[in-house]
């Protein structure tokens, strides 16, 4: 039973993940209608929060305050910083590059997972690191090595990937003594919170009356309904379930959906030396994951 029960939630890490693939390019179309990166997270965010207060308990705080901290790392880390690491670099770079950098998070989630319970990284985590690591920088680079080029929204992209490596490792902590409702809950509260300094220097500018667009409220509502109140109770279930390391590594098939959207919706293409990065990058994962 326990067995066939796993199967279900190795299906809900697969489904959460096809939704969240196809994340990126809403994203980029809200960038491309004049939402900021900061803007579309705080909608998603704030829509999510709202939601999960039907269903959460109405707990507001952890038993202890090291357990409050790790909620607030979690609000930063699959957050805050996250989002606007992962929103700036989509209206800099292609979507496929962003969706193929942040699928390496599993390794920064097996490497954080070493360290907190320090061991030795297998032979076979290095070899696929590395590969992966190669196959970023060609999909970095794109083809163009010369040190002037600052791919900066690649980069971007790069601190999304460590930073949800970490977020498996926050959330790890505090799972097995509360509800993941109440969890997810509080990850939304601190995702708002921490966004909200941004503003002081950038304050929204984004028309209210551009709601009304039906693909901005499209969009808005995938990204705050779907993907953020469903996905991420979802998700952090998964996570409790199936342990970081297995569900983490449902994350390298997110640029399979990326890059179907990408196609479908933004007429994006992919450069063979692209291709050959993200391919490596896909196969480190996949080796140092499965070994």
């Amino acid at each position: 039973m326990e067995q066939k029960n796993n199967y279900l939630y190795h299906l809900i890490a697969f489904l959460v993940i096809g939704v969240w693939g196809m994340t990126f390019i809403s994203t980029r179309v809200l960038i491309d209608h004049g939402m900021t990166p900061e803007e579309i997270f705080l909608v998603r965010f704030v829509m999510a929060y709202i939601g999960m207060w039907a269903v959460a308990p109405r707990k507001l705080w952890c038993d202890n305050w090291k357990d409050e901290l790790w909620t607030v790392a979690g609000g930063i880390t699959g957050g805050s910083i996250y989002f606007y690491g992962e929103n700036t670099a989509v209206g800099l770079t292609y979507v496929n590059n962003v969706s193929f950098i942040v699928c390496s998070a599993p390794l920064f989630t097996a490497f954080f997972d070493l360290i907190m319970r320090r061991k030795k990284p297998s032979r076979a985590l290095i070899i696929g690191s590395v590969l992966a690591l190669f196959g970023m920088l060609l999909v970095i680079f794109n083809g163009d090595f010369s040190f002037h080029f600052v791919p900066r929204g690649d980069l971007l992209a790069l601190l999304a990937a460590v930073l949800w490596g970490l977020y498996g490792i926050t959330i790890n902590k505090v799972s097995d003594r509360y509800d993941t409702k109440f969890i997810t809950r509080k990850v939304f509260f601190y995702g708002v919170i921490t966004i909200l300094p941004f503003f002081i220097s950038k304050p929204w500018a984004f028309p209210m009356e551009d709601f009304a667009d039906p693909i901005v409220m499209f969009n808005v509502l995938f990204l705050g309904v779907l993907a953020s109140l469903i996905c991420y109770e979802a998700w952090n279930v998964a996570l409790k379930r199936l342990g970081t390391i297995t569900a983490s590594n449902y994350v390298y098939l997110n640029p399979v959906f990326t890059v179907l959207g990408s196609f479908l919706f933004l007429n994006e293409s992919i450069t063979g030396i692209a291709m050959i990065g993200s391919a490596l990058i896909l196969l480190g994962v996949y080796w140092a994951s499965k070994k």
